[in-house]
């Protein structure tokens, strides 16, 4: 078993993509893990996804929109300050996140969505793995209770910290 200290966090960004009814795009991930989600209603998330060498973070955010929800009709609203955190749980080390990372630090963008629900296409390129099999709107106060239970803490932080935008 690897030790998660041994480990460094992989950094990341996350976007909270708004509508213009101010919900949040959410994804239904694809289990990657035994055991992974605990649950049907525990596989869904914002987009996100790790930053590339000499990237920066908006560049990332932006990307990983098109990658995962398939569009990049948004504009950046908010950042967060600093780094979010969140560790593998014990069974996902050394097979989660590719083995190399006990978790992963993360960028936190609010965007708004100017686009239609036909802008987005979670299809993955030819040859690339799907993220989601579904996606959908949600209220921005549902978040934690639908992401797997070792990044909730986060999406509580992201949900405090771009509520406004929602108000």
């Amino acid at each position: 078993m690897v030790a998660s200290g041994s480990l460094p966090y992989r950094p990341c960004v996350g976007i909270m993509l708004l509508n213009c009814d101010n919900l949040v795009w959410i994804g239904r991930r694809i289990p990657k893990w035994e055991g992974d989600g605990q649950g049907p209603n525990r596989l869904w998330q914002m987009p996100q996804g790790g930053i590339d060498d000499g990237e920066a973070p908006d560049e990332a955010a932006f990307r990983e929109l098109e990658e995962e929800a398939g569009t990049h009709k948004a504009t950046i609203l908010a950042r967060t300050s600093g780094w979010l955190t969140y560790d593998l749980p014990p069974e996902a080390l050394g097979s989660g996140l590719k083995g190399r990372y006990r978790g992963q630090k993360q960028k936190w963008f609010a965007m708004r969505f100017e686009g239609t629900d036909g802008d987005i296409d979670i299809a993955p390129e030819k040859g690339e793995k799907p993220e989601f099999d579904a996606w959908r709107w949600e209220p921005m106060e549902n978040l934690p209770d639908l992401v797997i239970p070792f990044k909730r803490d986060v999406y509580v932080q992201v949900v405090e910290t771009f509520r406004h935008l929602a108000e």
